[in-house]
């Protein structure tokens, strides 16, 4: 068993649940043109409607399939005009495209592709770090963070990356706080994702009509 398939019914219930406020939030319907920046088809068959999703990310084929248009792009470079879309949808993305620098241009490019945006992040602060799946270790100084995956992860434990690989995702991998999102996205509404009464992810939403 692979730490995602542990994983995948604590991740079922909360991206369940947030893509059902997501819908309410943004009144969606089958006519919504939706660019998801960095995800997958995954988090849409969470709900019953049907939105025209158009699905950016690295390394994939530029392809329809259905409702779901999948183009090659990097999301700090989005090769779409000003408000190209209705809504700028990005799930536990951000955290992974960089620096600082490059978080900046991601939430730059989030705010300019469309009129509303929906934005989920994990909470840099949260006890579990999610991606190794480990305790406590992402909050020491990185130097010991690296050092302490090996014996504090449940992903190293289950499925044996090589150092490589875990160099690859510690080094990919920047959390942010709740300061550096709202400072990311200074338009927004700032909501939090709760979990054993702690912060476990931050959102961020610009939802069109409220702004006008």
């Amino acid at each position: 068993m692979s730490v995602e398939q542990l994983y995948r019914p604590f991740q079922d219930r909360f991206r369940a649940a947030r893509m059902k406020l997501f819908v309410e939030h943004f009144n969606i319907t089958n006519d919504t043109r939706i660019i998801d920046v960095g995800g997958t088809t995954q988090n849409w068959g969470y709900i019953s409607q049907e939105p025209q999703v158009t699905i950016c990310n690295l390394g994939i084929e530029n392809e329809e399939r259905g409702r779901f248009i999948f183009r090659e792009a990097d999301g700090t470079c989005l090769p779409f005009e000003d408000n190209s879309f209705d809504i700028a949808y990005s799930n536990s993305v951000i955290e992974h495209v960089g620096d600082w620098d490059a978080q900046r241009r991601f939430a730059a490019e989030i705010r300019r592709i469309a009129k509303s945006y929906y934005v989920q992040t994990p909470n840099r602060w949260f006890f579990v770090e999610p991606h190794f799946v480990a305790p406590v270790i992402h909050m020491l100084p990185r130097s010991m963070y690296r050092r302490l995956i090996p014996l504090f992860s449940a992903k190293y434990w289950m499925e044996r990356p090589s150092s490589e690989d875990v160099d690859a995702l510690f080094e990919e991998i920047r959390l942010l706080d709740r300061d550096e999102v709202k400072t990311l996205f200074p338009d927004a509404e700032f909501s939090e994702e709760k979990f054993l009464g702690m912060a476990k992810s931050f959102i961020a939403m610009r939802i069109a009509d409220k702004a006008a």
